[in-house]
């Protein structure tokens, strides 16, 4: 087990003790604790632990698992019929006409499914963004945290969020809950992890920097660790007041080597003389600073959509924010689970089927214009469709404020606003800009339009 452990924390630096923790918890012969409530900032790596333990400990053979969002699964029977499928490896398809096979819409349901489990087997329950759970009905999290004695089984709820413990249980009379506080890095920390990309970057740099005739070249012996580690500490200097985002840092800290570290490969500036690499790369982490969540470019007004698309440099997940709208204006709502949910099997095309759609073009949803939708809508598509793990943070809902200010989404109530529930919104953007947004971040939207399959 020591050596799981190591292989762990060796992909999540900083975080042994919390990843010791929970193999205490769950890598063990004795029964799970109940319910685990895991909290601390955004950005701090719980979710990604999270799920890199659980699959280690479910390749072992000891439990099964499931993993899933609290925003995408906002209704109970979503929720319940999340779950049951997970743990059952029931997947939904065409022959079970995308639907599970027993209605789970209240508890009792959801709890007599359970006891249908094999109770020689250990199960997990993980839920990001558990905080939405209190907004579900008043029984929802009361029974989650008392799962093994209304099912007898060794089942453990693993509760993820950001809000303090004394925010999230309010209520009195709740059963005892084991807490796992994850701390914010401190700089020495977050220098760490960002001199774990150092072997990564240098290999970049190996096979893309070429000469007039294409052939490979090794970068300088100057770009050493040692080198690294001097423009870590300048970039931390810059921007450790204003983003603690491990994710963001490491993004912005890659392309902002690259100007810094060009003079050196030139020769234009010496690799030792810090002062001159500093004034050098100033003007350029000024900038960076500046656009670190909102890197927006210049567009020409003469450019089509696709050109227009080009040319705006949206953050990554604005992008993915932007696709989810236009999914979620273009797609009925009813279709969603078939879309989005994981293990929904696929449809098969039939060629008659696709004639039968082209010939009444002029009834496409993508044809008729774009449809209403609300907030919780569009981050539970946004995370059915995003590969990474993130967190709701204020940075991804400011994202949604500014492609509002772009023009690309559009309220249709009003005096609303993005944390407003009741808000709803349109996509306003076409075919093509969609098109090519998903190309830039290798999505294939049509795949996910009702109107194409």
């Amino acid at each position: 087990m020591d050596e799981v452990i190591q292989n762990v924390s060796f992909r999540f630096p900083c975080r042994e003790k919390i990843i010791h923790k929970l193999y205490q918890y769950y890598c063990t012969d004795d029964p799970f604790p109940p319910a685990l409530y895991m909290y601390g900032q955004t950005s701090t790596g719980k979710w990604s632990i999270v799920n890199e333990v659980l699959d280690e400990i479910s390749y072992s053979g000891r439990c099964k698992y499931v993993t899933l969002n609290a925003i995408s699964s906002y209704t109970n029977k979503i929720l319940f019929e999340t779950i049951a499928m997970g743990l059952m490896d029931y997947e939904l398809g065409p022959e079970n006409d995308y639907k599970y096979c027993r209605k789970l819409e209240y508890m009792k349901d959801f709890l007599a499914e359970l006891q249908l489990l094999d109770p020689l087997v250990s199960y997990i329950i993980a839920i990001k963004n558990a905080e939405r759970l209190r907004d579900m009905r008043h029984n929802i999290l009361p029974m989650f945290l008392q799962l093994p004695e209304a099912t007898g089984l060794n089942i453990s709820v693993v509760l993820i969020s950001y809000l303090p413990f004394e925010k999230f249980f309010t209520k009195t009379g709740l059963p005892p809950v084991v807490k796992l506080f994850v701390p914010e890095y401190t700089r020495d920390e977050m220098q760490r992890i960002l001199l774990n990309d150092f072997n990564e970057i240098i290999q970049e740099i190996t096979t893309s920097y070429r000469t007039d005739d294409t052939t490979e070249v090794q970068p300088t012996a100057a770009l050493t660790e040692y080198f690294y580690k001097n423009y870590i500490s300048i970039f931390l200097g810059t921007f450790w007041k204003v983003c603690r985002d491990a994710k963001e840092l490491r993004l912005v800290a890659k392309e902002c080597f690259k100007p810094y570290y060009a003079p050196v490969l030139d020769g234009t500036i010496d690799a030792h003389d810090s002062m001159k690499l500093w004034h050098n790369i100033s003007k350029v982490m000024k900038t960076s600073l500046g656009i670190i969540y909102m890197r927006i470019g210049t567009v020409k007004p003469t450019e089509g959509q696709q050109g227009l698309a080009q040319n705006i440099e949206l953050p990554y997940y604005a992008k993915y924010l932007l696709i989810a709208a236009y999914l979620a204006s273009h797609n009925a709502a009813k279709e969603d689970r078939r879309l989005f949910m994981k293990n929904h099997g696929k449809q098969k095309k039939r060629l008659q089927s696709v004639k039968a759609r082209a010939k009444v073009s002029e009834k496409m949803a993508t044809q008729l214009g774009p449809k209403t939708f609300n907030i919780d809508r569009l981050l539970a598509i946004f995370y059915a469709i995003l590969d990474e793990k993130v967190g709701l943070t204020c940075n991804l809902l400011a994202q949604i404020s500014t492609l509002v200010h772009l023009k690309f989404l559009t309220f249709t109530s009003t005096d609303a606003g993005v944390l407003d529930g009741s808000a709803r919104l349109q996509c306003t953007v076409g075919m093509d800009f969609i098109l090519q947004i998903g190309r830039m971040v290798g999505f294939n939207v049509r795949q996910y339009l009702c109107d194409f399959f």
